[in-house]
C-alpha cells in the first residue's frame, strides 16, 4: 500500500511538473486568454446576483504606451529590470512594517503578481506561496522580463470587469493603451492595489496623491529596456 501511495505521488508530481513547462512555454508565444482571477470574479457576480462585466483585450508590448510600463514600475516594482524575480529587500521591509503593526503591505515583485495571477488562485497559504515562487522562477528562465511585463499588463484586474492595459485605457480614457499620458498611465498604476475599490479618472483625494508620487517616480526612469 505504501509502494503504491509513493508511486502515485511520484506520477502526480510527473504530471504536474509536465503540464505546468508547458503551459508556461505555451504562454510564451501565445496570449492567455483568461485567468483564474477572471473566473473567479464571474462566479462571484453571479452568485451575487449582478451581472458578469468582463472586458479583456490583448494587445503586444509594442502598442501599449511605455508610460504605462515606467508606472507600474514605479508603482508595483522599482527593481524590476534588475532582479531575477524576487526582491528580497522589499521582502524584508514590508515583512519589518507588518511586523510593527502598520498597513499589511506586500513585498510582491511583478514577477510575482504575474506568476499568482496567470496560474493559480488567490488568497494566502504557504502552498500557493511556494507554488508562486516555483512559477516565478519558470517565468523568469522561460519568457525573460518582456514577456513578463506584457503578460502582466495584459492580464491585471485594472478596474470592475477591467483586465489588461486596453481595457482600462478604454474604459478610464476612452483612448487606445498606445496613447496613455503620464498622468493617464499613472491613474492606472496607482488603483492597483485594489482596483475595484478606486478609480483612475474622477479620483479621490488618496488616488490623486498617489497619482502625484508614481508621476515622479516615473520621471526618474529612464527608457524600459528588456
Amino acid at each position: 500500500m505504501i509502494k503504491k501511495i509513493f508511486n502515485w505521488i511520484k506520477k502526480a508530481m510527473l504530471w504536474f511538473f509536465g503540464i505546468s513547462i508547458f503551459l508556461v512555454i505555451l504562454f510564451k508565444w501565445v496570449p492567455v486568454p483568461f485567468t483564474p482571477l477572471m473566473i473567479t470574479r464571474v462566479v462571484e457576480n453571479k452568485m451575487d446576483g449582478k451581472d458578469a462585466i468582463f472586458s479583456h483585450d490583448w494587445e503586444s508590448l509594442e502598442n501599449i504606451s511605455p508610460n504605462l510600463q515606467k508606472a507600474v514600475i514605479a508603482s508595483e516594482d522599482g527593481n524590476f529590470l534588475k532582479h531575477k524575480g524576487f526582491d528580497f529587500e522589499a521582502m524584508k521591509k514590508a515583512f519589518d512594517n507588518n511586523n510593527k503593526g502598520r498597513k499589511l503591505k506586500g513585498g510582491s515583485t511583478i514577477s510575482q503578481q504575474t506568476a499568482k495571477n496567470i496560474f493559480l488562485w488567490q488568497g494566502r497559504s504557504y502552498v500557493r506561496k511556494g507554488l508562486e515562487a516555483y512559477f516565478t522562477v519558470l517565468i523568469e528562465l522561460i519568457w525573460g522580463k518582456e514577456r513578463i511585463m506584457e503578460v502582466y499588463l495584459n492580464s491585471i484586474e485594472m478596474g470592475n470587469g477591467i483586465y489588461g492595459a486596453e481595457a482600462a485605457a478604454q474604459h478610464w480614457y476612452r483612448k487606445s493603451s498606445s496613447n496613455l499620458t503620464p498622468k493617464e498611465a499613472a491613474g492606472i498604476a496607482a488603483i492597483l492595489p485594489n482596483p475595484r475599490k478606486f478609480k483612475a479618472s474622477n479620483s479621490s483625494s488618496y488616488i490623486n496623491r498617489r497619482k502625484g508620487k508614481i508621476t515622479r517616480v516615473m520621471r526618474q526612469i529612464g527608457p524600459v529596456e528588456y
